[in-house]
């Protein structure tokens, strides 16, 4: 499976909130709101993601929850 389409798998296990998309420089970009200790299993997925992944970095950007999420899904690629 591609990291997008695990990870959002991952995240609606986890019961959160957000999105994730691709973007065109191979990158993925996620946001993720939720139980804390859901969003911590969530980033120590993100540091391997799925079979045959690989991750050479993730960078981390905590913010304020917003709210502005009602379930997680799939952006459009940037």
């Amino acid at each position: 499976m591609f990291y997008r389409s695990t990870a959002l798998e991952r995240a609606r296990d986890l019961n959160l909130k957000g999105w994730v998309r691709n973007r065109v420089d191979g990158s993925v970009e996620m946001v993720a709101e939720g139980d804390a200790a859901a969003i911590a299993a969530l980033r120590a997925w993100c540091a391997k993601g799925p079979p045959g992944a690989v991750v050479r970095t993730v960078e981390e950007i905590e913010e304020p929850e917003t709210g502005e999420f009602t379930t997680f899904g799939v952006r459009g690629d940037v």
